[in-house]
């Protein structure tokens, strides 16, 4: 028995055992021996052209191919993923306690005090990471580590490790209604909750008078406080109009952006940003802010909690169905909108953007447009990509006239480069 658990401890043994058992059933049942020889030139045939052998539990012949499509999120599916509103509850980590020990060596009867002091409670920092698109990712609760405990021999114990929380670019904190910090460069921190102290070993109460202390105090507790994180959307540009003017449409055309899109009316649900890359590398961020209705400013709909995207959006672009009766009066109730929603917000740069040019009548409204307005009309069908590359330009424009007169000048409220 011994001697056949040693040659089982061979692999070299072990391979020669079944290969020759092998063998053996093949006599026994007369194999064809062309047969298994074609068998193995038509598998590394396969596996020389398709560069994949099929492998399968059962047998070679069984196995499929797996082909994995990933296929796009819908809207509904799409607002799962998104959150830019969250309440947090920190609670900083407590200092570990301090020890109360005594020298004891042989041959030194009186070694006094030597209790370490406790380590400091771990912080909790709120930071910016350009990798993170939401707040879904952010827990409702986070509670920071404790310090350790001191030790004997003068050992003080370790402080904890301070706890970070990931938000988005443009990140605000508030604490009951009011804001404690605007989060809106990459890597920007903001320490929300300090740890507490470590508490002091009998070593620290040593003095003249008292030789022998006995005193050891307790680590004190962390901070205690309750969030509000709100995200604004960063972006150069933001796409302002009503449901079903073709917004998510045209942000698809002139962008890097796949918002959902269908055939028959249906209201964005969360904001989306694309990116429009221009020859000399330069990157320009649109949005598309969804919920704006007659009476957003009054909560009304989506209301406020997408309305305050617009406010990170150094100008804005109107988009205005052209396939609807007097498409004017769309732009005085955007405008109308903003103006209570934050006074001084339509003064930015803007443009109007006349969509939807591939449908009936929208030709007449074209020219009625202009002449209800002052500013420049630029008209597109974001379904059939018709004069986009004007878009694009203007877009550009308007990106190099803010960096002349607000970036370049001051170098300061630079927007963020994506």
């Amino acid at each position: 028995m011994l001697t056949t658990l040693t040659k089982f401890q061979s692999r070299r043994w072990f391979v020669q055992e079944i290969s020759r058992l092998f063998a053996q059933v093949c006599v026994r049942h007369e194999f064809n021996s062309s047969l298994l020889l074609g068998l193995k030139s038509n598998l590394a045939t396969q596996r020389k052209t398709t560069g994949i052998m099929n492998v399968s539990t059962s047998c070679a012949w069984c196995a499929k191919p797996r082909i994995s499509k990933k296929k796009e999120l819908s809207e509904k599916k799409l607002t799962r993923h998104f959150v830019d509103n969250r309440n947090v509850k920190l609670l900083a980590g407590a200092g570990g306690k301090g020890a109360c020990t005594f020298h004891s060596e042989p041959r030194k009867e009186w070694g006094g005090p030597d209790g370490g002091n406790g380590g400091d409670g771990g912080n909790i920092i709120i930071k910016v990471d350009l990798q993170v698109k939401s707040l879904a990712q952010v827990a409702p609760v986070y509670k920071g580590d404790d310090g350790d405990s001191g030790g004997s021999k003068n050992c003080y114990g370790r402080n904890a490790s301070t706890t970070y929380i990931a938000v988005p670019v443009g990140t605000v904190v508030k604490e009951q209604g009011k804001t404690v910090a605007d989060l809106s460069q990459h890597n920007q921190e903001y320490v929300a909750v300090f740890g507490g102290a470590g508490g002091k070993g009998n070593r620290f109460f040593l003095s003249n008078e008292n030789r022998a202390p006995m005193t050891a105090t307790l680590g004190e507790r962390g901070q205690d406080r309750v969030l509000q994180l709100e995200l604004r959307t960063m972006a150069h540009a933001g796409l302002v109009g009503f449901p079903n003017a073709g917004k998510s449409s045209l942000l698809r055309a002139i962008s890097n952006a796949r918002p959902a899109v269908a055939a028959y009316p249906f209201t964005t649900l969360n904001p989306h940003v694309g990116i429009v890359n221009y020859r000399d590398h330069e990157q320009v961020a649109v949005a598309d802010i969804p919920g704006i209705i007659c009476g957003a400013h009054l909560n009304r709909g989506l209301g406020i909690s997408f309305l305050r995207h617009i406010e990170r959006c150094r100008f804005l672009l109107f988009v205005l169905d052209l396939s609807s009766p007097e498409p004017w009066t769309q732009l005085q109730q955007l405008r109308y909108e903003l103006d209570q929603y934050e006074p001084g917000l339509t003064h930015r740069p803007h443009a109007i953007v006349a969509n939807k040019m591939d449908l009936p009548g929208a030709r007449g409204n074209l020219e009625a447009l202009r002449g209800h307005v002052a500013h420049r009309v630029i008209p597109v069908s974001a379904l059939t990509g018709q004069n986009t590359e004007e878009l694009i330009l203007h877009l550009r424009e308007l990106y190099d006239g803010y960096l002349q007169t607000h970036g370049q000048g001051s170098g300061q409220d630079m927007p963020t480069r994506w």
